[in-house]
C-alpha cells in the first residue's frame, strides 16, 4: 500500500464534491477556514453544481473532478466537500491507474466509503477516514490534531476524546489493515466487484441516523456475507442518532454483542470516528496491531498501535 506524502503549511488542498449538492455554508468561508490554517485550496467543478436534487453534479463531472485533481501538479492532496449519496454512480467511471500513479492524500468519510474501498483495492492508496471540507469552519483542536497526525503518519496510537469510554465486546489480540467505514456502503458493495474485502484485516465500522433494525440487517448482511469469519477483529466507531424505535429493541451494544460476539475476533465499540464531533482520523490501508484488555477502574480500554 502506498501512504501518500503528507500535508505542510502552504500546500493546497484540491476540494471534490462526490456525493451530495453543498449547502451548510458558503465556498467562500471553507476557502477563509482553510487559508486561515496555512493552506491554499482549489474547488473542483462539483462543488459549485446541484443535480436532480441529491447530486452535486452528473456522475461524468463527479468522477472527472476526482481524477483531475489527482493529475493536477499544483494539487498537494485531495478532501470532500461533504457526503450524502453519490458515489456508487461513479466507481465504474474512474481509472484507478490515474490514482495509483498519482498517489495523494484522499480524505472524507460515510458515502465517501465507497471511494475508499475502490481506492484501497484498486490503486493500492492509503486513504484518510476523516473530516470533510465542508465543516472546516467548525473544526476544533481535537479534530484538526487527529487529521494533521494521520496525513503526516505521525500516530502510534488512537485515544478518544474528552474521556469518552470504548467498550470491549471481545477480548484479544489482532493485527491487519484497517479498513471499511460506513455501514450502509460497506452492505451496499456486497456482490459488486467493489465488495470490501475483510480477509486478514481489521473491519472499521460507523453509520448515523439507522433504526436499529436496520443496524441488525445490515450487520446481518455482512455476517452472512462472511465478513466477520474472514476479518482479524472489528471496531464499531460512532452511531450518532442510531435510536430505539420501540422499548424493547437492542441498545447499539447489545446488537452489536449479538451479531459479532460469536466469531470470537477481537472487538471494540464506540471509537469516536464518524459522524461525530470531535472526530478521529483513521488511515485506511495501513497496518496496526489491536490490543484489546479490561482495565479494573473503568471496566474497558483499548489500544491500537500503529506497527512501524
Amino acid at each position: 500500500m502506498i501512504y501518500p506524502k503528507g500535508i505542510k503549511k502552504g500546500d493546497t488542498i484540491g476540494i471534490v464534491a462526490p456525493s451530495g449538492p453543498f449547502r451548510a455554508t458558503t465556498l467562500g468561508e471553507i476557502e477563509n477556514a482553510l487559508n486561515d490554517l496555512g493552506y491554499n485550496v482549489k474547488f473542483g467543478e462539483s462543488c459549485y453544481g446541484s443535480y436532480k436534487g441529491y447530486l452535486s453534479s452528473e456522475d461524468d463531472i463527479r468522477a472527472k473532478d476526482i481524477e483531475d485533481m489527482f493529475l493536477d501538479k499544483t494539487v498537494d492532496g485531495i478532501f470532500c466537500l461533504r457526503g450524502g449519496y453519490g458515489t456508487p454512480r461513479i466507481l465504474d467511471l474512474i481509472d484507478y491507474n490515474i490514482i495509483k500513479n498519482n498517489p495523494k492524500f484522499f480524505v472524507g468519510f460515510s458515502d465517501i466509503t465507497g471511494l475508499h474501498i475502490a481506492f484501497n483495492k484498486y490503486a493500492d492508496l492509503v486513504t484518510f477516514h476523516g473530516v470533510m471540507a465542508g465543516t472546516s469552519p467548525k473544526w476544533d483542536e481535537f479534530t484538526y490534531n487527529s487529521l494533521i497526525n494521520a496525513l503526516n503518519n505521525n500516530v502510534t496510537k488512537f485515544e478518544n476524546p474528552n474521556d469518552e469510554p470504548i467498550y470491549t465486546v471481545v477480548k484479544g489480540q489482532c493485527e491487519g489493515e484497517l479498513i471499511g467505514g460506513n455501514l450502509a456502503l460497506i452492505a451496499a458493495g456486497i456482490g459488486t466487484k467493489y465488495e470490501i474485502d475483510t480477509k486478514d484485516k481489521i473491519l472499521f465500522i460507523e453509520d448515523v441516523g439507522e433504526a436499529i433494525y436496520r443496524l441488525d440487517r445490515m450487520l446481518t448482511q455482512l455476517s452472512l456475507a462472511g465478513k466477520f469469519d474472514d476479518c482479524a477483529g472489528i471496531v464499531f466507531g460512532d452511531f450518532c442518532d442510531c435510536n430505539k424505535e420501540n422499548d424493547d429493541d437492542f441498545e447499539i451494544l447489545e446488537l452489536i454483542q449479538d451479531r459479532v460476539s460469536k466469531y470470537n475476533k477481537p472487538c471494540i465499540f464506540n471509537l469516536k470516528s464518524g459522524h461525530c464531533t470531535p472526530m478521529i482520523t483513521l488511515p485506511f490501508g495501513c497496518n496496526y496491531i489491536a490490543i484489546i484488555f479490561h482495565r479494573i477502574v473503568n471496566d474497558l480500554l483499548t489500544i491500537i498501535e500503529i506497527i512501524k
